[in-house]
C-alpha cells in the first residue's frame, strides 16, 4: 500500500457490507474511508453531504441491484467521510483547527496518495459535491469525471449565511437535538429524504458544525468552471430547493463537457429518493470512458430520460484521450 510521508493507516478490522474503513492521517485530521471491491479497478471515490456519511447518502443508489452491478463491476469505491461524519466518529477536540472548504479539498488529494491512486471518478453530493468539485479545479489531473447530484458552486447567499447561522449556534448550545431539517410548504421533503435526514441525530454536533462553516465560509467558483475540461454529468431534482443553483453550474460548464439531468418527482437526495433514474444516464456517461456494458441500449423504465439527453460529447473516449479496462457492468442472472 501506498503512502505519502504525511499519512498513517490505522486498520480497524472494521468491516461494512463487505468493505474496510482505512484510517488517514491528514493535514486536516484524521479522515475515515470505506474501501469497496478489487483494488485494481479503477478508483470512483464518494464524498457526501453535511452531516452524512456513505451510508445515510450513497446506501439507496449502492443497495439497487442494478447500480451496485454497474459501478461495483466497474470501480474499486472509495467512501470518504469529511471528518468526523464516519459512523460512531468521536467529537473533534475543540482545539483542532477548523479545516477550510480548500482544506477538504486538500485532504483529498492526500486520501488519494495513501491509497496509491492516479486519476479517478469522483461523485458527490451538494456539499460533497462542492468539494469534489473544488479539488477538479485545483488538481484536474487527478480527476476522470464528476458525478454530482444537487451541486454547489456559488457562495452563500444572505439568506443561506444567514440559515447556516442559526444553525450553527443551535448547534452549539443545543446539540443535534435542536436542528430540525425540513421543507417548505411549497417543495416539502421525501419520506426518503426526512428519513436521510433524521440520521443528524447520530451525528457528534461539533463535527458537523465544523463542517458546516467550512460550507458557509466557501468562495464563489463559477468563473473557474470553463477550465474544468472533465466531463460531469449533474443530477437535480425538479423539486430540489438547489434547482436554480444546479442549472447555474451546467450553463458555467463547457457544453461538450457537461450534462444536466432532471428527475422528476424528487428532491435533493437523488441517490435516496430515484436511484433508478440515475442508471441510464451513468451507464452512457461511463461508456464515454471505455467501459462495457454488454447488452441493449434501449430506453428503460427504471428512467424517466431517453439516451439523447446525453450530449453525444460525452461519449467519445477520444475526446479525452482515455483508456480503462472494459469490465463487465451487468451480472447475468439465472
Amino acid at each position: 500500500m501506498a503512502e505519502s510521508n504525511d499519512s498513517v493507516s490505522v486498520d480497524l478490522g472494521t468491516i461494512y457490507l463487505g468493505g474496510k474503513e482505512h484510517r488517514v492521517k491528514t493535514a486536516c485530521g484524521v479522515v475515515s474511508v470505506i474501501v469497496y471491491g478489487d483494488r485494481e479497478k479503477p478508483a470512483l471515490i464518494t464524498y457526501p453531504d453535511l452531516a452524512l456519511n456513505h451510508m445515510s447518502c450513497f446506501q439507496g443508489l449502492f443497495f439497487c441491484p442494478e447500480a451496485a452491478s454497474l459501478l461495483l463491476h466497474n470501480f474499486c469505491i472509495y467512501h470518504i467521510s469529511p471528518p468526523g461524519h464516519e459512523l460512531g466518529a468521536a467529537p473533534i477536540y475543540p482545539t483542532d483547527s477548523v479545516p477550510s472548504a480548500d482544506g477538504l479539498a486538500d485532504q483529498i488529494l492526500e486520501v488519494l496518495n495513501f491509497f496509491g491512486l492516479g486519476a479517478v471518478m469522483c461523485m458527490g453530493v451538494t456539499a460533497g459535491a462542492y468539494i469534489l468539485t473544488l479539488f477538479a479545479m485545483k488538481h484536474r489531473e487527478r480527476v476522470l469525471g464528476l458525478i454530482l447530484i444537487s451541486p454547489l458552486c456559488k457562495a452563500p447567499s444572505w439568506s443561506e449565511w444567514f440559515y447556516n447561522r442559526v444553525v450553527s449556534n443551535l448547534l452549539y448550545f443545543y446539540g443535534m437535538c435542536g436542528v430540525e431539517v425540513r421543507g417548505n410548504i411549497e417543495i416539502p421533503e421525501s419520506d426518503i429524504a426526512q428519513a436521510c435526514r433524521r440520521l443528524l441525530d447520530e451525528r457528534k454536533s461539533v463535527n458537523v458544525m465544523r463542517f458546516l462553516d467550512a460550507i458557509d465560509r466557501r468562495p464563489d467558483i463559477s468563473n473557474g468552471l470553463k477550465k474544468l475540461k472533465c466531463r460531469t454529468l449533474i443530477f437535480i431534482g425538479d423539486q430540489s430547493p438547489f434547482y436554480s443553483e444546479a442549472v447555474h453550474m451546467a450553463a458555467n460548464l463547457d457544453r461538450g463537457y457537461c450534462a444536466l439531468v432532471e428527475v422528476q418527482a424528487c428532491g435533493s437526495m437523488v441517490t435516496e429518493e430515484q436511484p433508478h433514474a440515475m442508471l441510464v444516464p451513468m451507464e452512457y456517461f461511463l461508456m464515454g470512458y471505455g467501459l462495457y456494458r454488454p447488452s441493449y441500449f434501449t430506453e428503460s423504465p427504471r428512467s424517466p430520460l431517453s439516451p439523447c439527453c446525453i450530449s453525444p460529447e460525452l461519449l467519445s473516449p477520444e475526446s479525452m484521450g482515455l483508456k480503462l479496462k472494459p469490465i463487465k457492468t451487468r451480472v447475468s442472472t439465472c
